[in-house]
């Protein structure tokens, strides 16, 4: 099956392109992210992104930066939430249906998410959203990616393929998260 996989960073998705192709998948890249709190590390991520599609031989699409649409739609009244709260949700919600969208749009298969090999994240909410958003004929994979060392796997190849990791999810919501910690 071709799977769109939506990638919210290159290290992530580094651990889930093998992880897909061994389940004899091929998986397409959505670099899809309003969240990201400005364009410039929208930017340094989607660079990292194409790297690692490069380096695998896979085909990445990037949707167009619009922080102000993500603001409103998802943060707007949620702004103090704390992390994996009702914000979060909203926010894979948010990115799950452009994903879900451009999979159908383009003909894919299924559509998953990287997501899921983060330890900060939790992957049954995760599951729950990308069901939701699922289109007709273009169902949600639910590959829980941290599974199999899938976190020390993606720093692993981060780190080889000299991949940028960042320090936060992407929001000047969970920056602020990051500094309230001693």
């Amino acid at each position: 099956m071709r799977v769109a996989l939506h990638t919210c960073c290159g290290p992530c998705a580094s651990a889930c392109v093998p992880a897909l192709r061994a389940l004899k998948d091929e998986p397409v890249l959505i670099f899809s992210n309003d969240n990201i709190d400005c364009e410039e590390e929208f930017l340094l991520r989607l660079e990292n992104a194409q790297r690692l599609a490069q380096t695998e031989g896979v085909e990445l699409f990037s949707t167009p930066y619009n922080h102000e649409d993500w603001l409103e739609k998802v943060a707007k009244g949620y702004e103090n939430e704390p992390e994996k709260g009702a914000r979060c949700e909203r926010c894979f919600r948010y990115n799950l249906e452009k994903t879900a969208k451009f999979a159908k749009e383009h003909g894919l298969d299924a559509f998953t998410t990287s997501l899921t090999v983060s330890p900060h994240k939790v992957s049954p909410v995760i599951f729950k959203c990308g069901e939701e958003v699922a289109l007709d004929n273009t169902p949600f994979l639910k590959v829980d990616f941290k599974k199999n060392n899938g976190f020390l796997c993606s720093t692993k190849r981060a780190k080889e393929l000299n991949l940028y990791r960042q320090s936060y999810c992407g929001c000047e919501f969970s920056k602020k998260h990051l500094d309230k910690k001693p």
